[in-house]
């Protein structure tokens, strides 16, 4: 009864990763990305861009607007999520940099200019109510 689950996601995982360059050059990458987002990575993900070729390093920009590096060394992988470091070959780091991952994906996308409130979030002051004061110096 799993078995058609789970072969069921990997064949998700792998049509979403076909929209992804980076994906099907780096096979390494995809299953990181896998294990830190699930394979349902496609709802959450904007794009990957390749910043760095050593040590390589990946931006994974979300669809929120947001995004977290992943780093790739002689070890293993690093996750850099709010500037936070998570060596992803330790279990309990792992969990932490999921748990990082999920609450940038709380954050929610940024307001817009259009949306923004820009009256300053004070009170309005009426000027006729202002009592004037001569200081002497």
């Amino acid at each position: 009864m799993i078995i058609p689950t789970v072969v069921g996601n990997r064949k998700q995982a792998e049509e979403a990763a076909v929209e992804y360059d980076e994906l099907t050059k780096f096979p390494e990458l995809k299953k990181v990305i896998v294990d830190l987002l699930t394979h349902e990575f496609d709802s959450f993900m904007a794009s990957i861009d390749w910043v760095a070729p050593r040590p390589t390093t990946f931006r994974i920009n979300l669809k929120n607007d947001f995004n977290f590096y992943l780093i790739f060394t002689k070890n293993s992988w690093i996750a850099q999520v709010e500037g936070k470091k998570y060596y992803l070959l330790n279990l309990p780091e792992e969990e932490r940099a999921i748990d990082a991952i999920a609450r940038v994906l709380r954050y929610g996308a940024p307001e817009s200019a259009d949306t923004a409130d820009t009256s300053g979030g004070g009170e309005d002051i009426d000027v006729e109510d202002n009592v004037d004061v001569d200081i002497e110096v």
